[in-house]
């Protein structure tokens, strides 16, 4: 079994990072490979909601010149989602949100009923608005959404100062086995079906 995490931040090693390892510790203790892999800083492009990817039918947005299709490929041949954000203005970091924008618009059915969880890191105020911003790309994809024994958020201006949270830690560590006996527990049971999808529209 193999989780992937992605660090939403624009810094590579610092307060986000520590959380996802923290995560990740918990989750290799538990006999499930792990990844850490990093948006980065180059740019990245929005969703046009152009269609293309369905078009194309291959799960990939038609753009290929960022870490959107690579990120895809590695969250597809995963079992478990971690994805981690700082905290912007009460949100998750908008490079994060285009990434996902792009990946859950043309590979949502792909990720389908992989164990998920989102993971918010700030200096002091922010984190319950930015996880649920990011679990709602879960929630919409029918992916079971792991918990902790709180809400999955470290506090810390750098790295240091989060790894003195010992209660934020505490809880990646939690979220990390949680999310290894899920998967374990689910590894044997199929899927359930998957209804075609209603759409009401209420103007006429």
């Amino acid at each position: 079994m193999k989780v992937l995490l992605i660090n939403g931040s624009p810094n590579e090693k610092r307060c986000t990072h520590t959380a996802l390892a923290e995560v990740a510790g918990a989750l290799e203790a538990e006999g499930v490979e792990t990844e850490i892999a990093w948006i980065g800083r180059e740019a990245v492009r929005g969703c046009l909601g152009c269609g293309g990817c369905a078009k194309r039918g291959d799960a990939r947005c038609i753009f290929d010149d960022d870490v959107v299709n690579g990120l895809i490929a590695k969250a597809e041949a995963a079992d478990g989602l971690v994805v981690g954000t700082p905290v912007y203005y009460a949100g998750a970091n908008g490079a994060l949100l285009a990434v996902l924008d792009r990946m859950f618009y043309a590979a949502s059915a792909r990720l389908r009923f992989k164990p998920a969880a989102a993971v918010a890191s700030a200096r002091r105020a922010g984190t319950t608005p930015a996880i649920d911003q990011v679990n709602k790309c879960f929630q919409i994809s029918c992916m079971p959404v792991v918990s902790s024994n709180y809400w999955p958020m470290v506090h810390g201006k750098t790295a240091d100062d989060v790894a003195q949270d010992a209660e934020g830690l505490q809880i990646m560590r939690v979220l990390g086995r949680n999310m290894a006996w899920l998967l374990k527990a689910t590894a044997q049971v199929p899927a359930p079906e998957v209804e075609p999808k209603v759409m009401t529209n209420f103007i006429r």
